[in-house]
Formats: structure tokens, C-alpha cells, sequence
């Protein structure tokens, strides 16, 4: 009983120093406060900032809930093992194995250490070089991500997309909300390269093919991204495409333009003007968020617009249908020889081989 009595005051050590380099904490404090002011008289006045506040409590507690419990566990189990009482062993013996398995899993947290990294995920696709086929391939990665979500169990909204003539989507943009889902899909962001037998070439011949992919944290809250009204140039027009007689017929569109960097949101998928201007405000601190990041910059005003084209030379993973089979990061070398399983949703081998060459 002592060696286990000695595991469990080990793990015990090991749990304090995760809860406090996640600043677990913290996290209660900012929760405490958020529920003081859901107490005031006139929470609900203000739905959206009302919403943004229970949004962030239940955010908050999914992160801190799991560590608790876990600490009281092990505290549990360091009690009853230094009582010596040999009839608990076995029972206890299984109960610390658990729990480390456990905590292996929730400790993988602790290599998201980006202001960002808990944040929600907005992902941008764009076909780049290669024609139709770029197209397809986008709506491939489209699928992709979504099936990795899905399979996740995190929710999938589509914001904005637009088809392509013949086949695929040109572009797209999706939310993806749950915990630490920034922090997972920022290993995705940049180009990606696709080599096969094309499907709408006539010889059947191979086909080298780029798309896109943007992953920003979704900034929804105008404090994390201050944007100055100056630098902004906002039109509205009217909307056009599918989407119901009013969104055609009145002036619902909202594009909006920052700018010192020439970056450019348009939406035009919700009826209400102000839902789209909200939608777009949304985007555009993501996407500034994410250039602060890559840039290093701790101002706006010192961005320069993001310059990176879905050509060839700039890929950060290559999918090789033809004539062999294999998907290569070319930034940490992983590498498997099924990309139907990765196209497919299986992701999470390339996201945690991202995780540890960063760390």
C-alpha cells in the first residue's frame, strides 16, 4: 500500500503543476464574476450580451470541471492508500489507473499555450491553382474538416460559400464551436496540395491541384480586437444568389473593408442587414487576431495585408492519390500511406504530431 500510496501522491504533484500552468484558477475567477453579473436585475436586457455571457460561463466550466474533479479524485484515492487497509488495493489499484488515463488525456491541454487557443475556430477555404479540380479539392477539405468535427463532436455552421460553374466550391466559410478548437486547427492553416488523376480531364490525366485554408479564432467580442471606426469602409448592396425573396430583393449585404491591410469580409447569407454586419465585424477580428499572430505585431495599425497565394511552393501538406498513396506534412514529416482515412475526417495524428514539433 505504500508504493501506492506513493503513485497517488506523485500523480497528485503532477495534477497541481497542470492546474496551475492552465491557471485553472484564473478561469473560477472569471467564472465568479460572470455570474455575478447575471444576477443584475437587467441581465436579459441586452440578449446578445446576455447570450455572449452564459456562452462564456459554460466555456469556462467545461474547462474547469473536468480538473477539479479529477484533483478530488486522486485526493480521494492518496487518503484511503495511506490507511494501509490492504482489502482496498486491488479496488484502488484500478481506480489510479483510470484516473491517469485520464488526466493523459485532459493533460494535452497544456501544449495549447496561444492567447487564442480556447477560442472557437472560423475556417476559411479557397480554391487556388488548378481549375475545376482546385474546386473539388476544396469542397474535399470542406468535407474533411466537417467529418473531423463532427466526428468530435463539436458543431458545424456554414457561414458563407460559393459554388463552383462546373464542380467543387470556390470558396466556403464554416464555425466550429466547442473547447479548444482554435487551438486543435491552427496546424491546418495555409496551403494545401492535392496530386491525382483528374476527374474532369478528358485523357484522364494527373492533375497537381492547391486550395487555401484559413483557420482564425473567433473573435466575437470587440474588446479582444479593438477596431478603430477610421479604418473601416463599410457598403451595403443587395444580396444575390439563393436565399428567399427578401435576402434577394433588399440591400441585406454587408462587405466590409479595413483599411490598412486591405483585408475584406463580405456576407450576405442572413435576411437582416445587421446580422450580416455583425457576422462580418466577426470575421474581420478573426481574421486580424489570426495576422497579429503569424506577423508577431502588437498593434493593427502595423499589419501588412496577408500576401500568401494557394499556389505551388507554399503548401504545408501534400495528398497523393497517384501513383502512389500518401499524405505528407512538410512541416513535422508525418506521414501515412491511407489518404482516404485522413479525407475522411482522421486528422487528429497530423493535428498532435503539430502539437509536439511546437511545443
Amino acid at each position: 500500500m505504500q508504493d501506492l500510496f506513493k503513485q497517488a501522491q506523485d500523480l497528485v504533484g503532477e495534477i497541481n503543476v497542470a492546474i496551475n500552468r492552465l491557471a485553472i484558477g484564473d478561469a473560477e475567477r472569471q467564472l465568479a464574476a460572470l455570474r455575478e453579473l447575471a444576477k443584475a436585475h437587467d441581465f436579459w436586457s441586452d440578449n446578445m450580451a446576455a447570450q455572449a455571457n452564459m456562452k462564456q460561463q459554460a466555456k469556462l466550466e467545461a474547462r474547469i470541471t473536468p480538473w477539479r474533479q479529477l484533483e478530488h479524485e486522486i485526493h480521494d484515492i492518496a487518503d484511503l492508500a495511506k490507511t494501509n487497509d490492504v482489502s482496498l488495493k486491488t479496488d484502488l489499484q484500478n481506480q489510479l489507473r483510470e484516473i491517469t488515463g485520464h488526466f493523459d488525456k485532459l493533460k494535452a491541454q497544456l501544449k495549447f499555450k496561444g492567447p487564442y487557443d480556447d477560442h472557437d475556430a472560423i475556417l476559411s477555404l479557397y480554391a487556388g491553382a488548378g481549375g475545376t479540380d482546385a474546386q473539388d479539392w476544396t469542397q474535399m477539405l470542406q468535407r474533411m474538416y466537417t467529418r473531423w468535427a463532427e466526428a468530435h463532436g463539436l458543431k458545424v455552421t456554414m457561414i458563407d460559400e460559393s459554388t463552383g460553374e462546373e464542380a467543387g466550391i470556390k470558396s466556403a466559410t464554416i464555425e466550429i464551436n466547442g473547447n479548444d478548437v482554435y487551438g486543435l486547427l491552427k496546424s491546418e492553416h495555409g496551403v494545401h496540395r492535392l496530386v491525382r488523376l483528374s476527374p474532369f480531364n478528358a485523357d484522364h490525366l494527373r492533375q497537381t491541384s492547391f486550395a487555401k485554408v484559413e483557420i482564425m479564432p473567433k473573435i466575437d467580442r470587440s474588446d479582444e480586437v479593438v477596431l478603430d471606426d477610421k479604418d473601416l469602409k463599410i457598403d451595403v448592396y443587395r444580396s444575390g444568389g439563393r436565399g428567399g425573396q427578401s435576402v434577394n430583393t433588399t440591400d441585406s449585404a454587408v462587405r466590409i473593408t479595413h483599411v490598412p491591410t486591405g483585408i475584406t469580409v463580405a456576407i450576405q447569407n442572413e435576411r437582416s442587414q445587421l446580422q450580416n454586419k455583425e457576422t462580418a465585424m466577426t470575421i474581420l477580428r478573426s481574421r486580424l487576431a489570426q495576422l497579429q499572430l503569424e506577423q508577431h505585431q502588437d498593434k493593427l495599425s502595423d499589419l501588412k495585408g496577408p500576401i500568401q497565394s494557394a499556389e505551388w511552393g507554399n503548401q504545408i501538406r501534400s495528398y497523393v492519390l497517384h501513383p502512389y498513396k500518401q499524405v505528407k506534412d512538410l512541416r513535422t514529416g508525418y506521414e501515412t500511406s491511407n489518404p482516404d482515412s485522413v479525407l475522411d475526417g482522421n486528422l487528429d495524428p497530423f493535428i498532435d504530431a503539430y502539437l509536439e514539433h511546437t511545443i
